[in-house]
């Protein structure tokens, strides 16, 4: 079972290892490109503000976005700021968010993201924890996948191969650390494609943040994976 309680004390804590490794930037570093193409540190720091603002609009009940050409713009419009004016935005749109989790009641209800996903309200949490981990990586600012909690990694992992389940473009493959195994892509009672490697390197590759460096391949080619 979700415990959201306990995801929002861990975004609580990612946040604050994202905003002191930002703190430590200057206004010319954030200009400068992120590990995310075509996005500077500024877009990604955006990003994050933005996104803290569309789980509050969720968790109110309303969409998580106007629209996707509205919540561009607005990454688009915030990027350039000087670094002061991002880490005060990051932190007041944290706080509004934590707000709204205080006044939700129900934990238990569906929800609808972006593009018609829909969740329970439970998951929102791990959700934003999800893109405050993930985005601090593509800062390069030093903190790599192989920092992330141990807890998150496993958890991302499942909850990604969860995501290309099922999915006819993705063959089926199981994914192993040795100790643990997950399944994505098509049905197969018994997935030929194999990917062995460090949960940093699976994470890494689920989240189309490496290209499979680390990770080794029987049965087949390591598939290539549909954006997130």
């Amino acid at each position: 079972m979700t415990d959201h309680a306990r995801d929002l004390e861990s975004v609580r804590e990612a946040t604050g290892r994202l905003l002191a490794a930002a703190a430590a930037l200057d206004n010319a570093a954030v200009t400068q490109p992120s590990r995310l193409p075509g996005w500077s540190r500024g877009h990604v720091l955006a990003h994050l503000s933005r996104n803290a603002d569309a789980f509050v609009n969720v968790l109110d009940g309303r969409p998580m976005y106007v629209s996707d050409a509205d919540r561009d713009a607005d990454i688009a419009r915030d990027a350039a700021r000087p670094l002061p004016e991002h880490l005060a935005d990051l932190r007041a749109s944290t706080a509004r968010m934590e707000r709204a989790a205080v006044l939700t009641t129900d934990w238990t209800r569906t929800v609808e993201l972006r593009n018609g996903v829909t969740d329970t309200a439970a998951r929102l949490p791990f959700r934003r924890w999800a893109e405050v981990e993930l985005h601090h990586v593509d800062l390069d600012t030093g903190y790599e996948l192989e920092h992330l909690p141990e807890e998150f990694t496993e958890r991302e992992i499942g909850f990604l191969a969860a995501r290309f389940a099922g999915r006819t473009d993705v063959p089926a493959t199981r994914l192993t650390d040795t100790t643990r195994a997950w399944t994505t892509g098509e049905e197969a009672a018994d997935p030929a494609i194999v990917v062995t490697g460090a949960r940093a390197g699976l994470l890494g590759w689920l989240a189309g943040r490496r290209a499979g460096d680390g990770l080794s391949v029987t049965g087949g080619e390591l598939p290539a994976l549909p954006p997130l």
